[in-house]
């Protein structure tokens, strides 16, 4: 399986999407929405936003490995 670095995350406060290139050495714990400027943190359980939000899990998890 191909190991995706993009991912669209959609705010749970106002719905904005935007596509981000998700890191690859570090997990994003904060996320900054430009429309809104919530600060968003992952849901409990999960190691980043972009496993949260994202329309792509990150990297590490992507190659079932652990994250963080």
């Amino acid at each position: 399986m191909e190991v995706l670095f993009k991912s669209t995350i959609t705010c749970p406060k106002c719905g904005h999407k935007k596509e981000e290139k998700m890191p690859t050495t570090a997990c994003q714990f904060f996320y900054d929405c430009e429309k809104c400027k919530e600060v968003i943190i992952p849901k409990k359980g999960d190691c980043c936003v972009f496993c949260s939000y994202g329309t792509v899990a990150c990297p590490p998890i992507q190659e079932n490995k652990n994250c963080c």
